[in-house]
Order: structure tokens, then C-alpha cells, then sequence
């Protein structure tokens, strides 16, 4: 048997700035009650439905964890007779994570406590969110004691968590520190380094305070590189921060300035640059406008060491306004639709603030997924080297099908707890109406040419044909055109993706401005009045749902009414003023024209039903579809056999030539 070390694999921390909103990651005050969700675990959608609204009560006693208890960085004050529970997002241990995809079969938890009389309790849980005591120790002495657990991993095959619990005596208690160890072969007792690959376009302020945030002192050991790929005209060079964030992070700071390439370009970039570099173990993708916790980089990193095999590793996404909720705990490639998606017997947008760790049975659950995206992700360059770089898609869909092509090639993903940014929301954006529209099609398309396993891409060419009649209806034409133009892209083959990636953004806006639904305006009273020939029948309202039966019926009519001409007021003045929330296919199908406004609050734009360009555009619709399904084997076959060359370091330094002689080292 080969020597082994000890290595730390987490430690207890506690949130960097007293924000109390994130406080409920770190620190649980409450009682578990699991009673609320007891039917939710095991993939019964029925189940969840039942107890989706309950699950998201909030347990509470009304105990809070004050912000004077937080002293240090690892340490925390537990007030004489209460207890606090570290089974949180940050500081409980994922053991079932560790169990399934590394090399550790036990663990050693060391907790350094000051005070007299203050108990430690060990619990774990199983999958299905049962939780059992494990082991207690008593402290004796008013000094600092440290009291060990040496615990298994065995039990956690399916899903499952340790964490400890502190409870004080008749004074108060100090939890200094917390460690979780195991013994690991000595050829992986050496931490790897990372390089870090951000891409910023117009953010300076925010890239700067990122840049800072990275350049602790508890990480620098990890880093090898922070690589900038600099491509707007706002330098993140030029912002009052960025001085700080230089001082902070020195020579290991590399700004790289090249064109408008989107993320897949700027990642790429990274990839390109840490791959001839060779010197960091691994790459990580990271956006410019998060919020780090470091720590989740060092964890990160841990994790990659000690796995069994060469795997990404990804982060959560937690929202930079509401900082308790989680947008996903990981996501999947749903195979017959292809699209991405969260497990079904999970929930998006949960808030720890109101049901923690402990309280909530489906977190325990070990998820697996197909990827990660690259708002924060960890890849090793060894699986850079093999599979190539990001695929040249602008936006949307590199990270899935990056994912996707490193599990085909025997690399898995994983979306580690406890290691996590905090991110603008995409909640406030409706970007499948905009000129991403254009991008998530085409990117979609490419991914499932590459990757579907059914014929003729499964569902994807009827749901895409869906999607563009319901886009039609609704008079959202630029949206239309610009998912036409993605699909006479993709047609095109897959040797054009580079020649595009500086160009089409510029060519896809410049088209939609001739369209009114694209042409937003912020002040209200640059539409005309709100006037309607006829008043809503029955007298409903824009906010009535109607039935599922309703919804087909009016799927069935309303391109039939598309073909009547409009009613002579609505070319004029709008027939009413619709909210963005409110804009779903089935209510926008009724009317000649509307003023909807957008979802981020700030603008509006003018629907104007027109009889001979939906006409036009239905033909072609269907044109291309047929063509899809006629063409998708030998279309399926060109990208597939592309896809090395596309994605090759050699292919990208023609793409990067331009920039890579006028590479600018701030």
C-alpha cells in the first residue's frame, strides 16, 4: 500500500463582511423540521406538486444568528444555553459527493472549541433526508479543546451529509475553528493551481471588486494565473477599483484585450492561454459581474485533486439581490427535448433563509448532472488538452455543450456544494425575444447535431417549429426572423461558426432595428393612446389563465386568425398596453397591436399585427423545419466530424490573430 498523507479537505468559515443576508449559508439557528416535505423525495412529480408551496414555509422560532457572534474568519460565538447547528450550505460536509467521486473513504472532523461545558454533536443524513446522531463529545476545560470524529463514508452511496451541531453551557462558548481531513495517497498531498478565466465586456467596476475579492491572501497559494479577456470599451483597466485589485492579486494579473467575441470567445481565450501556459492544473471559468466566496475556488480545487478520475467541477449560483437563494442545485440536458433543465424532483429559486439544509429532504439527495455553467467551473487542463476548446457559439449553450462533450469522453461534471458565487439574476430578462433569440437557437441546434442520441433530434424540431408559430402569433416578427436566420446558419455548416463570431452580433441588431417589436422606448408616451374597436369578451381580463383546453383550442385557432385582416383602429392605436408578465402567447394571439412592456422594467415596445408577413413567414417557417428533418442525419454527420477542428487550439489562434500580437499585460 503506498504512504498516505493528511490533507484538509473544508473548514469551517463564516461570511467575509457581516452581510446578514448570507448568514443562513453559514449558520443554522433553527430546529430541523422535515415534516413539511416528507412526500417530496423520490422523483414523484405528483409529490412535489403537492407540496410545493408548503415545503417553502419557513420554519422558524424566531432566533437569528446576531452579527457581533461572527468574530474571525473560522470562528463564532455560541451565548450561554443556546445551541447552533453548522448543517448549512457552507459548512455542513457533502459526504455523498465525496463518497461517489473521489478517492476518500473516511473523514476526520476537528473541532476547536473554548469554553467549558459545550457539546459537539455529529450527525449525518441519508438520502431521503433522515437524519441520525452520530457521535457527541463534552468539553471539561475553560481552555481551547480540540475534539475529534473519525467518520466513515460508507453509508452515503445515494445522498447524504455530516455536519455538527454546537451547544453551549452555563457560559458562553467560542467555536474557533472546525476542519474536515482525510488521508490521501501522498502523490496528491500538493494542491493544484488554477488558473482563472473571466471575461468582462463593459463592467469595469464590477470585474474590479471580483478582481479584488480573488486576491486574499488564503488564496494564493491555488492561483497561478487571473486571466482578463478584456472585450469592451469600458476597460476594467480604467476604474478607480482596479488599482486595489492589482496591488492585491500582482504579477499573477493578465489582461488580455481582444474584440467583442461574446463569453465563448472570451473563454476560449482563457483555455488558449492556460493550455500554452502549461504550468496551472486547472482552467476556471468565471464570470465578471459574480460575487466570489473564495473559499469554494480552494474547495474546487481540493475536489479535483482527489477525484477518481479527471472532473469539472462547477459551483452554485446563488442571486447577488436575494443572497439566501439558489437558482439551481445542478442541471441536466433533458435528452428527447434536448434542453437544459433542473432535475424534476428539484426546485429552482430556493431560499435558505426560509428552509435551511436540514429542513429541506430533497438537498440530500446526491445530484448528478451534465453540466455546469461557466458563471463558475472548474476544468482540468488534461481535459482541456484532449476534447479541445469551447465550441465558437457567441453565447449560450458553450458551457451544456462543453458538458456534454467531456462526458462522451469519459469526464464527468459535478455541481459541488459549498462552493458557490453570488450572480445577477437572469430572472429579470426575457432573452428569448431579444437578439439572443438568435443564439439560443442556433446554439441549441449545433449542441443537439453534436450530441442528440435520437433520431432526428427527438423533440427538438417540433418544439422548435412550436416555439415559432407561438413567436408569430404573438407579433414578435423580429424574434421570428432572427430564429430563421439561426436555422439557415446552422444549414450552412460548421466551418462558418468562427468567421461569424465577431461579426454577427453587429449584423443581427442591425436587422431587427426595422421591426417595431424591437424598437423599445422608455418614455410611455412616445406610443399612441390605447383605443380598441371592440371590448374584451365577456369581459375578462388580461390576468385570467385560461384552462389547458382553452390554451389548445386557441393553439389551433390563432393561426387561422392571423390570416383575417386587422381590424382598421389597431394600425393606428394600440388595443391595449400589456405587462411583460402578462405577455404569453395565448393573450398577445387575440389582439392587432399592443404596447408590451420589457422584463427588466425600463422599456416598452410597439406589436403590430401584420397579415402578409406572417404569411411569409409561416412558409418559410415550415420550409426549414422540413429541411431539418430531411437533412438532420448528414448535417449531423458534418458537425460531428468538424467538431476536433472547430475546437482546436491551432483553429482559435487564427480566430484570436488579430489580438494575440497586441496582447496588453496590465
Amino acid at each position: 500500500m503506498s504512504d498516505t498523507v493528511r490533507r484538509l479537505l473544508q473548514r469551517q468559515i463564516m461570511p467575509t463582511d457581516g452581510d446578514v443576508d448570507v448568514l443562513p449559508l453559514y449558520l443554522d439557528p433553527e430546529e430541523a423540521n422535515l415534516d413539511e416535505d416528507k412526500y417530496v423525495v423520490g422523483g414523484s412529480r405528483a409529490a412535489k406538486e403537492l407540496n410545493n408551496a408548503s415545503i417553502r414555509q419557513k420554519v422558524a422560532t424566531g432566533r437569528v444568528v446576531r452579527p457581533d457572534q461572527i468574530l474571525t474568519r473560522t470562528s463564532v460565538r455560541v451565548p450561554s444555553g443556546e445551541n447552533l447547528s453548522f448543517g448549512t450550505y457552507f459548512n455542513a460536509f457533502p459526504a455523498s459527493y465525496w463518497r461517489r467521486w473521489t478517492v476518500v473513504s473516511e473523514v476526520r472532523l476537528a473541532v476547536t472549541v473554548h469554553g467549558a461545558g459545550a457539546t459537539v454533536i455529529v450527525n449525518k443524513s441519508m438520502a431521503n433526508g433522515r437524519q441520525q446522531k452520530v457521535e457527541s463529545q463534552t468539553t471539561n476545560g475553560d481552555g481551547p479543546t480540540t475534539l475529534t470524529f473519525d467518520l466513515s463514508l460508507g453509508p452515503f452511496v445515494d445522498g447524504g451529509w455530516y455536519w455538527y451541531d454546537v451547544v453551549a453551557g452555563h457560559g458562553d462558548v467560542v467555536v474557533e475553528g472546525a476542519e474536515w481531513s482525510a488521508e490521501v495517497p501522498a502523490d496528491r498531498a500538493e494542491p493544484g493551481t488554477v488558473d482563472l478565466a473571466i471575461t468582462t465586456m463593459n463592467r469595469p467596476d464590477f470585474c474590479a471588486e471580483l478582481l479584488a475579492q480573488l486576491g486574499v491572501a488564503e488564496l494564493a497559494p491555488y492561483l497561478d494565473t487571473v486571466f482578463v479577456m478584456e472585450q469592451g470599451t469600458q476597460k476594467v483597466t480604467d476604474s478607480e477599483r482596479f488599482p486595489a485589485a492589482r496591488a492585491a492579486l500582482g504579477d499573477k494579473l493578465r489582461v488580455l484585450e481582444q474584440g467583442n467575441l461574446g463569453g465563448s470567445g472570451g473563454y476560449a481565450r482563457g483555455q488558449l492561454e492556460s493550455v500554452r501556459k502549461g504550468t496551472a492544473t486547472y482552467t476556471m471559468m468565471m464570470d465578471d459581474d459574480v460575487v466570489c466566496e473564495p473559499e469554494g475556488i480552494i474547495r474546487s480545487v481540493t475536489f479535483g485533486d482527489l477525484a477518481r478520475r479527471p472532473t469539472i467541477v462547477g459551483g452554485h449560483m446563488f442571486s447577488l439581490y436575494a443572497k439566501s437563494r439558489l437558482h439551481s442545485f445542478g442541471e441536466i440536458i433533458q435528452p428527447w427535448r434536448f434542453w437544459w433543465m433542473s432535475p424534476l424532483d428539484t426546485f429552482n429559486d430556493w431560499d435558505f433563509g426560509s428552509r435551511n439544509l436540514r429542513s429541506a429532504r430533497w438537498l440530500h439527495k446526491r445530484l448528478d448532472v451534465d453540466f455546469n455553467g461557466w458563471f463558475m467551473c472548474l476544468v482540468p487542463r488534461q481535459v482541456i488538452e484532449e476534447i479541445g476548446l469551447s465550441l465558437p457559439l457567441f453565447i449560450k449553450w458553450d458551457d451544456s455543450e462543453y458538458g456534454l462533450r467531456a462526458k462522451a469522453a469519459g469526464y464527468p461534471t459535478v455541481t459541488f456544494p459549498g462552493a458557490a458565487v453570488w450572480h445577477v439574476p437572469w430572472t429579470d430578462k426575457n432573452d428569448a425575444v431579444d437578439w439572443q433569440a438568435y443564439f439560443h437557437l442556433r446554439n441549441r441546434l449545433v449542441a443537439a447535431l453534436l450530441h442528440s442520441t435520437y433520431p432526428k433530434g427527438g423533440r427538438l424540431i417540433r418544439e422548435s417549429l412550436n416555439h415559432q408559430v407561438a413567436h408569430l402569433v404573438s407579433m414578435q416578427y423580429s424574434t421570428a426572423e432572427l430564429r430563421l436566420m439561426a436555422m439557415e446558419d446552422v444549414l450552412a455548416g460548421p466551418h462558418g461558426l468562427h468567421d461569424m463570431l465577431a461579426t454577427r452580433l453587429p449584423e443581427v441588431n442591425a436587422f431587427r432595428k426595422q421591426f417595431t417589436d424591437a424598437q423599445l422606448q422608455a418614455d410611455p408616451d412616445a406610443f399612441p393612446s390605447i383605443r380598441r374597436e371592440k371590448p374584451a369578451r365577456k369581459g375578462k381580463d388580461l390576468s385570467d389563465v385560461p384552462s389547458r383546453r382553452s390554451q389548445l383550442i386557441t393553439a389551433g385557432l390563432a393561426p387561422l386568425r392571423q390570416m383575417k385582416k386587422p381590424r382598421e383602429l389597431s394600425a393606428s392605436h394600440p388595443e391595449v398596453e400589456i405587462r411583460a408578465m402578462d405577455a404569453k402567447w395565448y393573450r398577445l394571439a387575440s389582439f392587432d397591436s399592443a404596447v408590451v412592456s420589457m422584463n427588466d422594467g425600463t422599456s416598452a415596445a410597439l406589436y403590430v399585427r401584420d397579415r402578409d408577413r406572417f404569411r411569409d413567414l409561416m412558409k418559410r417557417t415550415a420550409d426549414l423545419h422540413l429541411r431539418f428533418r430531411k437533412d438532420w442525419d448528414s448535417l449531423a454527420a458534418d458537425y460531428r466530424a468538424a467538431l476536433g477542428d472547430i475546437t482546436s487550439p491551432e483553429t482559435w489562434e487564427r480566430t484570436f490573430a488579430p489580438w494575440l500580437d497586441g496582447t496588453a499585460d496590465e
